[in-house]
């Protein structure tokens, strides 16, 4: 905190337990924004909605009062089942938080035998006196100000274009202004509040994992933590809680939510989440009745990797995902002699070929298809909902092309 006025203010704050009320007061209510969906949700969502406040929670907690100390900087794995935004099971995240981008970073590593990933730098609303005020009074409209779930991707850098030596080792400057030397690059902006590391795994058993260190170039030793950083930490995490709850709300009820059995390749609203522009992203949702069954038919893009999933409708994947059901991905499916890929969404398994996948006992929830390094636009999807037993009467190869629902459509 540059300004002295603010840094006593947070202080303050944090001594009279206000810091500490706020942060309570601001988890509270958000706890009752599940009251604005009436009957719309089912006895599972409303149980995981209240599990998904404390992954958030945890998130908040690990992010913004464990891993945001200025002089120690970390890479640390995204917190254990937190899956925003429906996040890929094969995908991993290494996160490093900053105050902001003052300062320069070394990253050194070692590939492994992963196949690709890559290194995004984020922005975010963030004011500057954010530790100094309280924001639970202000509830929803107080993200307008101070979202730390909006992160714009400012810059970022793919492993393709990474040099490495001949074991896979490599070095990457993190900074404002590029190195006079020959060094990998991330450019960072003022405003910057950290790195986002996306591992993509085909193959994790036999997959060496990557090894990745950040440092600051200062090499700052590190020191005890000040009570105005708890301050923002709290009000951090708070936000946090509330801004992601806000977020899958809105995109339930205000936009996915208004087009069921549909998916939609949206890049501006991937990139407002934090995304890269290295893939395409669709977003839907789906549902159905307790005989019916979902039945996606299309046919990928040629593409590094490719993966669809179903989720609830806070975003998060499947519990089924453990054990490997809920999703399919490009070297995971059973594809047609055509080259195209059906998904059969089913309480049970049908046993009429394609790729079945659990809703795991839900009606309703979030699906998502994904393609990294794609070539060319994604492709159409064509989907039925009909009941199980005419499925099973009929089925794929029969199912009537002009009672199918198309989407796939490219929104911007």
């Amino acid at each position: 905190m540059k300004d002295s006025s603010i840094a006593a203010a947070a202080k303050k704050r944090l001594a009279s337990g206000q810091a500490w009320d706020d942060f309570c007061e601001t988890v509270r209510s958000t706890g009752h924004m599940i009251e604005e969906f009436g009957d719309d949700i089912s006895e599972l969502d409303r149980s995981e909605w209240y599990r998904f406040l404390t992954r958030l929670l945890r998130n908040g907690f690990e992010r913004y009062m464990e891993n945001c100390e200025p002089e120690r900087p970390r890479l640390r794995d995204a917190p254990w089942r937190q899956g925003i935004n429906f996040q890929s099971p094969d995908q991993d995240h290494l996160l490093a938080e900053f105050v902001d981008g003052s300062q320069d970073y070394r990253i050194i590593g070692n590939s492994g035998t992963l196949p690709y990933f890559v290194i995004a730098a984020w922005s975010a609303k963030q004011p500057e006196d954010l530790a100094a005020r309280n924001w639970a009074s202000r509830g929803v409209k107080g993200l307008e100000e101070f979202d730390p779930a909006m992160l714009r991707t400012t810059s970022f850098l793919a492993s393709e274009s990474i040099n490495f030596d001949a074991d896979g080792n490599f070095e990457i400057i993190v900074s404002q202004k590029q190195p006079m030397s020959n060094h990998n690059w991330l450019p960072i902006t003022s405003d910057c509040v950290g790195v986002l590391v996306r591992t993509l795994y085909h193959d994790r058993e036999n997959t060496i994992p990557p090894t990745m260190h950040i440092a600051r170039l200062d090499d700052l030793p590190p020191r005890p933590i000040k009570a105005e950083e708890v301050s923002a930490g709290l009000a951090k995490a708070g936000q946090l809680v509330m801004a992601y709850a806000e977020l899958v709300r809105s995109w339930w009820q205000d936009n996915l939510g208004k087009r069921p059995n549909h998916i939609r390749f949206s890049r501006a609203l991937y990139l407002s989440n934090g995304g890269v522009p290295d893939r395409h992203h669709g977003f839907g949702t789906w549902e159905k009745g307790l005989n019916e069954v979902l039945v996606l038919h299309f046919t990928p893009s040629p593409c590094e990797y490719w993966i669809f999933q179903l989720c609830n409708i806070w975003q998060e994947n499947l519990d089924c995902y453990e054990e490997g059901q809920g999703y399919t991905t490009k070297t995971r499916a059973h594809y047609e002699s055509d080259g195209s890929v059906f998904v059969v969404i089913a309480d049970a398994n049908p046993d009429v070929g394609g790729n079945w996948l659990s809703p795991y006992g839900h009606e309703h929830g979030g699906m998502s298809l994904r393609f990294i390094k794609t070539e060319g636009d994604p492709p159409k999807v064509a989907l039925h909902r009909l009941p199980l037993a005419t499925l099973r009467s009929t089925g794929l190869s029969r199912l009537p092309s002009e009672q199918a629902i198309i989407s796939g459509d490219i929104a911007d």
